[in-house]
């Protein structure tokens, strides 16, 4: 993939390009500025979480719940909640990825929820709560999972041709000598390829790793979960290599990484399959073990791009990665379960949300119920978004340029449908900072708005280890500074 169909992997190739550029005798300057930004940014950040934590003792309180357009506008959570998390991560996120948040949030809290909200006792009983699947809840949710699955199948389908018909062309002109060692390359590029190739991984070491871990799979995850029977990992395993080729090969050519939509198709297939006792744990378990496996070979192959653009032996990173793996087997699960008993993870009104948690979940329920598991008319108003999903995506790639760069995204005008306005609105005053910087001074923004937006996020979510320890150690905040009507 790397060096006979020469496939660009964006991210991979970016990566390599920034660490190249550091060893270059110019950028010694420019590196210096960019950690000077990064450390400056990032202690700003950190001591912004840290006062902030004074004035949330108690529920819906602080800086966080701030009613910046008012109060009405808060109830239907419209306001800046000073995250710099959210704010960082604005400004790395192109400007129609922002712009498509707000439009999702304004579509949904702005004037969707209010509408179906005013319809209860006709749409969905009144002696609900609005938290029950059959309330108002079930329309956020299972629209925003139509916004995604209209999404996620288009593009699915979309990388699944445009992978086969590339695919095809190759093999055409395989035996065209399209590419001759000697010529039309760089002696960089012909040094690179030697290093590569002398230092690449035997194809027995793959063959006897993925063995191995498909058998201690086979036997380990349905002890842990019996819902998901022993023949439904082994078929898993079966389908995995095929569907990890499809996807590294997709995200060569296009940077995008499919393994979520894989997943999806993993979770309705085992829901049906395995019935109405176990089909959401089954379907939910076997969704994660495709994803995982799918996902992981599309980042190898970023990885493994980068390594080959400077000069890295792919040994030493499949070796790093290996490493890096091991440490997440105990910093991942050590991470979870300190967020998970020092903040209440899941609360649909609470800080962590976790909605994806809620929308794979309900996708599962709706794989073994079917639309029986829908509130009234919300079936009619998952195929208009399903629809307008897949009309957005066509538009955008049959449209110019210019007037398809300005379609919406419809995976990101799906999040706030559930999650809320807020962090949308976050998002966008990062697109904004981005905005300013490059009308006032454009070559300085180019090199630092990534060092001064990863500052912003790595400083606010290192806050997080010292305030879940506070959390844990039941130290509560001082102060609830909160607001209310006069």
């Amino acid at each position: 993939m790397i060096i006979d169909y020469k496939l660009s992997y964006p991210s991979g190739t970016a990566t390599a390009v920034l660490i190249n550029g550091f060893h270059t005798p110019k950028s010694d300057k420019m590196a210096k500025k960019q950690v000077h930004g990064f450390m400056k940014y990032f202690s700003i950040s950190f001591l912004w979480g840290f006062f902030q934590w004074f004035y949330t003792g108690g529920t819906q309180c602080g800086f966080s719940q701030f009613p910046t357009f008012g109060l009405k506008a808060w109830q239907n959570s419209f306001y800046f909640d000073f995250s710099m998390t959210y704010v960082g991560a604005g400004m790395i996120c192109s400007h129609i990825v922002n712009l498509s948040l707000l439009l999702g949030a304004v579509l949904s809290w702005g004037v969707m929820w209010p509408l179906i909200g005013d319809l209860k006792g006709k749409w969905f009983p009144s002696s609900l709560p609005e938290s029950s699947m059959k309330s108002l809840n079930g329309y956020k949710v299972f629209i925003s999972i139509a916004l995604l699955l209209g999404d996620g199948l288009y593009n699915f389908v979309k990388i699944l041709l445009f992978t086969a018909k590339s695919m095809i062309n190759r093999l055409k002109d395989k035996g065209r000598d399209t590419y001759p060692e000697t010529q039309n390359r760089s002696i960089d590029e012909l040094q690179r390829n030697e290093l590569f190739m002398r230092e690449r991984i035997p194809i027995w070491i793959a063959l006897l790793g993925y063995s191995l871990f498909a058998v201690v799979s086979i036997i380990i995850v349905p002890m842990m979960f019996p819902e998901l029977k022993w023949y439904y990992v082994v078929v898993a395993y079966i389908l995995a290599p095929s569907l990890s080729f499809c996807n590294a090969y997709g995200a060569g050519l296009t940077d995008m990484n499919m393994a979520y939509n894989y997943g999806k198709v993993a979770l309705f297939v085992l829901s049906a399959l395995a019935g109405k006792d176990s089909g959401v744990v089954a379907g939910l378990v076997g969704c994660g073990l495709i994803k995982s496996i799918v996902s992981i070979s599309s980042d190898l192959m970023h990885d493994f791009k980068t390594s080959h653009l400077t000069l890295t032996s792919p040994r030493s990173m499949l070796l790093s990665q290996a490493i890096g793996t091991a440490i997440g087997c105990v910093v991942a699960p050590l991470t979870f379960f300190l967020f998970y008993k020092a903040f209440d993870i899941g609360n649909p009104d609470g800080e962590y949300k976790a909605p994806y948690a809620l929308i794979y979940r309900n996708m599962a329920i709706l794989g073994v119920e079917g639309f029986s598991a829908l509130p009234q008319h919300c079936l009619q108003l998952c195929y208009a978004f399903f629809g307008f999903a897949i009309l957005a995506n066509l538009v955008r790639d049959l449209s110019p340029k210019k007037i398809g760069q300005w379609i919406p995204l419809p995976m990101a005008m799906a999040v706030p449908f559930l999650v809320g306005a807020y962090f949308a609105i976050d998002m966008c005053v990062g697109s904004l900072v981005v905005f300013l910087w490059h009308r006032f001074n454009s070559a300085e923004a180019s090199f630092m708005i990534p060092a001064v937006a990863s500052g912003l996020i790595c400083g606010d979510g290192l806050w997080i280890l010292p305030s879940s320890i506070l959390a844990l150690a039941k130290l509560k905040p001082p102060i609830c500074m909160a607001f209310k009507s006069r």
